[in-house]
């Protein structure tokens, strides 16, 4: 099925200005110049530096410049105290809760506030506001995914100058530390700020901060999409491609985050200009409205629920892996909930199947040394022998609490509807493939022991996972179906089909739904609380707590899959 999919959804924010180019830039700063002034120039770490002195620092002419990352500590002393998250592995850390300060030397903070002198003086880079807030202060702000791309183009982590570096070292440094830290000092940051600046691409672009909040909350009170982004992986397929009209420049595309907050943006336009913000920008700083309260209080200010896509059609198995417990999850990387997860078939060749449970009669520890038995010796594992071979179909939704063995096989293109913490996968077996950078892909044999269940056998999964669609309301025309997730998972799933139009009624809680069959739907207030929104074919839509209810009308048959937080 083709779609109308859009690859850069954005909202439209009225009564506001944007500016973009250094020039234009330039010009708003001038204009607030004073005789004698501090202007600060906060960074995200991943700012081109270099660029901002060149472009707008040097044309300003300050009597004073200075650079505050002058003042953070030695890389041997960064590495000594974030020693226990960063850890000697190569993919998994432990979350930090560092703050910022304690990677400055506060000795050389007090040296460079000495260097400030009447006249213009400019203090830029990460932690520029320790040394001063600022008379004017800017932030300079990125996507994480722009972060990740810049990591394979040769950024290094801060303060690390680790520019070669694996990409799974770099982000994992990002993941568990860096972003920690600096999410933290961003949010102390923009309360002072009175500028926003977006730095994706070449040009960045910059707004007032009446601007920037009024976006936020122009989200939190309207039906919306992410900016997503698409991937290559070892086992990718082609149906994105096709269906999502995307570029033929890579061989094959395996990743979709079509729905992930702390990874994804959100796109502001004012006029032709197009602003991206992170969406975890949005998550905190309108967290009751969007979150609704009950869920605020639960799980604090992060998003618990992600949609993503997982292309094997023309591809391969993923890995087979396992993801861990909840109390292994808290006690070992700091993070208080799990990566409990689904895989909705939105398509499916003749032969596709998933792999889920062990085999009936199967014990943990023959399992075990047969996978270690594979990574030895590079001879394959023998997956026949241990683990459920299970056919799918469109529409079929499989059930996968933490700690249950599964992957996705060939020929299905999977929606994941899946608890947020999204990296924490134990892989047990890759195939005997390695990775795109041509590095065979970390196994992690010894932390899927500790988390595997070995009693998630056949009868278990097909008495919990496989086909337990229940139908709870029918007439002619609308069906909903409980689709999922199992009692152990904290995501409710819906299936709403409908030939005209449906309502729901919301719980102090967003929901997240994707049109998984029609080529459009209209999503409406029936109080005109918020304009129609339009949602096209596999699209992914918010639909923040502070909406408390929205309808759905189609002009043909259509299936949206709703979840939710129960």
């Amino acid at each position: 099925m083709s779609s109308n999919y859009e690859k850069h959804p954005y909202k439209t924010i009225p009564g506001y200005q944007a500016y973009e180019g250094y020039a234009d830039i330039l010009a708003q700063i001038q204009k607030q110049r004073k005789d004698s002034m501090i202007l600060t120039l906060d960074f995200y770490h991943g700012t081109n530096t270099d660029q901002v002195y060149k472009e707008l620092i040097e044309p300003l002419c300050p009597d004073t410049i200075i650079h505050s990352e002058q003042a953070k500590k030695s890389e041997g002393e960064i590495t000594a105290l974030l020693k226990n998250n960063l850890t000697d592995d190569r993919v998994f850390g432990v979350l930090s809760t560092a703050t910022i300060d304690q990677l400055f030397d506060s000795d050389k903070i007090q040296e460079l506030k000495t260097k400030i002198q009447p006249g213009l003086t400019v203090i830029y880079g990460v932690g520029a506001s320790l040394i001063h807030p600022g008379d004017l202060s800017l932030f300079f702000d990125l996507t994480r995914w722009e972060i990740q791309c810049r990591y394979r183009a040769g950024l290094d982590n801060w303060g690390a100058k680790n520019y070669g570096e694996d990409i799974l070292t770099k982000y994992k440094r990002g993941y568990f530390v860096e972003w920690r830290i600096f999410d933290r000092y961003k949010w102390d940051c923009l309360k002072h700020c009175a500028w926003y600046v977006e730095t994706n691409n070449q040009e960045p672009k910059m707004i007032s901060m009446e601007a920037y909040h009024a976006g936020l909350r122009q989200f939190s009170q309207e039906p919306f999409r992410l900016v997503p982004y698409f991937d290559q992986g070892i086992w990718g397929g082609t149906w994105m491609k096709k269906v999502c009209d995307l570029p033929e420049s890579k061989t094959n595309y395996a990743w979709c985050f079509d729905g992930v907050p702390e990874e994804n943006s959100i796109c502001f336009k004012f006029d032709d200009i197009l602003v991206d913000v992170p969406a975890i920008n949005l998550v905190h700083e309108q967290t009751d409205a969007l979150l609704g309260k009950r869920i605020h209080a639960r799980f604090g200010k992060e998003f618990p629920i992600r949609f993503d896509f997982l292309d094997t059609m023309e591809g391969g198995n993923l890995s087979l892996q396992v993801h861990p417990l909840t109390e292994y999850i808290q006690e070992n990387f700091g993070m208080h909930y799990t990566q409990d997860e689904s895989y909705y078939i939105l398509d499916a060749t003749e032969d596709a199947h998933v792999y889920l449970g062990v085999k009936n009669g199967i014990e943990l520890e023959p399992l075990i040394e047969a996978f270690q038995t594979a990574q030895d010796t590079q001879r394959a594992f023998d997956d026949e022998t241990y683990i459920n071979k299970i056919p799918v179909k469109k529409h079929d939704h499989a059930l996968i609490p933490a700690g249950t063995i599964h992957c996705s096989g060939a020929g299905t293109m999977v929606l994941e509807i899946s608890a947020t913490p999204y990296i924490f996968t134990f892989k047990l077996y890759d195939w005997g493939r390695v990775g795109l950078d041509g590095k065979p892909r970390p196994i992690n044999i010894a932390r899927g022991k500790e988390n595997i269940q070995i009693d998630r056998n056949t009868d278990w999964v097909y008495e919990n996972c496989i086909h337990r669609e229940k139908t709870i309301y029918q007439d002619k025309d609308l069906t909903i179906e409980r689709t999922g997730l199992h009692e152990l998972e904290f995501i409710e799933t819906l299936r709403y089909s409908f030939t005209s139009e449906m309502h729901r009624t919301m719980n102090d809680c967003f929901d997240m739904i994707n049109l998984v069959e029609g080529q459009k739907v209209e999503i409406y207030s029936p109080k005109n609380a918020f304009p129609p929104f339009t949602l096209h074919y596999v699209e992914t839509c918010i639909l923040p707590a502070s909406l408390k209810e929205y309808s759905i009308r189609t002009k043909s048959p259509a299936k949206i899959i709703c979840a939710s937080v129960r």
